[in-house]
């Protein structure tokens, strides 16, 4: 890895990841390294637009709560909520929920602007829409 992208993730990491309740000032850096996975699925946003809060509910209870709320410009706010006793565990299945939620909004972005694209119509299958009818071959 490049020192400017070691550079790059660091940003990434102090910019983006607010801790929030429930977390004890020494588990922040363990916080920090298991969502660092997020880093490729945040980083086509700039880190100043992206914000990620962590919290945690009923800690060291039977329904421990791990919550990555998220808002990314262009996207709706994101919540992923994972309940795990073992907290590194919830924390994977938060940040793994939250890079299924980023996708299916980019995959579903792609598809409406895949269909905007389209040079194809439904009356006229293999035309483009913009091309005059004397370009295809037809007749006017």
């Amino acid at each position: 890895m490049s020192r400017n992208d070691n550079a790059r993730r660091n940003a990434l990491n102090e910019r983006v990841f607010h801790i929030g309740a429930g977390f004890k000032e020494r588990e922040h850096p363990h916080v920090i390294e298991t969502l660092s996975g997020l880093g490729p699925h945040l980083g086509r946003w700039h880190p100043t637009d992206v914000d990620v809060e962590v919290s945690l509910q009923d800690r060291g209870g039977i329904e421990q709560r791990v919550t990555l709320r998220t808002t990314l410009p262009g996207l709706p706010p994101l919540v992923a909520v994972a309940d795990d006793p073992d907290l590194t565990r919830a924390l994977g299945e938060a940040k793994r929920e939250l890079i299924r939620q980023i996708e299916h909004h980019k995959s579903a972005r792609a598809r409406m602007n895949n269909r905007q694209l389209s040079s194809e119509t439904i009356r006229h299958p293999g035309t483009s829409a913009d091309t005059p009818e004397s370009e295809t071959g037809r007749r006017l």
